[in-house]
């Protein structure tokens, strides 16, 4: 039976995790609009899931807060619901995924979810 929970270790929360993502050094990037993947691995990290994430929406992108944090929601929704059925058995490594929105305005959750799988699939069958 799959778990669809999504526990608080699941979550990225190490800053210095955040801020290698961002600096583009030694990770991979996807593009699936309206969703961009950021991933690489994370051997400083020994304790947690095996696979941590995190879910950006720029002030950017969408100015309204209740805009940003309902893509957010829909964003990890996707992700929820869609990763036991691309999670490999195992890992090498500890991996960190960060998800930012490129859109310029709300998506329906349909074109949310299905970029989120395309997305997974590049992600886990390299």
């Amino acid at each position: 039976m799959n778990d669809f929970r999504l526990p608080k270790p699941a979550k990225l929360c190490s800053q210095t995790a955040i801020d290698r993502l961002f600096a583009q050094r030694d990770v991979k990037s996807a593009l699936a609009y309206p969703i961009r993947a950021v991933w690489g691995d994370n051997l400083q990290r020994y304790r947690g899931d095996a696979v941590q994430f995190l879910a950006s929406v720029p002030k950017k992108r969408l100015r309204h807060a209740i805009d940003r944090v309902t893509m957010r929601r829909r964003i990890r929704e996707a992700y929820r619901l869609n990763r036991q059925n691309y999670f490999p058995d195992s890992l090498d490594a500890p991996l960190d995924i960060l998800f930012v929105y490129v859109g310029n305005h709300q998506e329906p959750y349909k074109k949310v979810e299905s970029s989120m799988k395309r997305l997974l699939h590049k992600i886990f069958h390299r």
